[in-house]
């Protein structure tokens, strides 16, 4: 691995850890029904053309904090196919913040797109 690549990936951790909790939210408030840890990580692959995919581990910390702070419910059914699966569903608490999260984020977005763009665009 080169040191670029290297750069790179560090890069993308640092925007992943920032943006993981808003597209899991963003995610569950889309739903039409609770949804498992596979199938959120699925539609991620999906709908995110591979930029958000990643681990699957690494979405359930941040499901479980998501829970801690009231913003998702969750409980755990059995599974005919393996073992039990806990399915995760957006709070009224959690839509509100992520109304909020969502106008950060592109205000964030449209300012570091401003930067990138340059002062003479």
């Amino acid at each position: 691995m080169t040191d670029l690549d290297s750069q790179l990936r560090k890069f993308q951790k640092e925007l992943s850890a920032g943006t993981v909790s808003l597209v899991l939210l963003a995610v569950l408030a889309a739903a039409s029904e609770p949804m498992y840890g596979y199938q959120i990580a699925k539609r991620l692959e999906r709908t995110g053309e591979g930029v958000l995919s990643g681990k699957q581990s690494a979405l359930y910390p941040v499901l479980r904090n998501l829970g801690a702070a009231g913003l998702l419910d969750s409980h755990v059914e059995p599974s005919m196919s393996g073992p039990p699966r806990r399915y995760y569903q957006i709070t009224e608490a959690g839509r509100a913040v992520l109304h909020e999260w969502i106008t950060a984020w592109r205000a964030t977005r449209d300012s570091v797109d401003t930067v990138l763009e340059g002062p003479d665009k």
